[in-house]
């Protein structure tokens, strides 16, 4: 594993230590890891929602639709 320094003022400092100890984290390390996932995360949900926005409109999700997607999960598991 690489390690990271960072510099913060008091203040911010104050409070990753309160949320490592109110949310059960082993050290501030693990909060901070926590929170790049998070954001990460974050990111790749907008990705792919600006992806599914830009390409198009989709199937009509009616009964058929529905239908078609519970015949296709039965063969899958029957």
């Amino acid at each position: 594993m690489t390690t990271m320094n960072i510099s913060l003022p008091d203040a911010l400092k104050a409070f990753v230590d309160e949320q490592v100890a109110e949310r059960g984290f082993g050290t501030s390390s693990e909060y901070v890891r926590e929170l790049i996932r998070k954001e990460r995360d974050r990111q790749e949900l907008r990705k792919l929602l600006l992806e599914g926005a830009a390409s198009g409109p989709g199937a009509t999700a009616d009964a058929a639709y529905f239908d078609g997607l519970r015949a296709r999960v039965r063969r899958k598991t029957g």
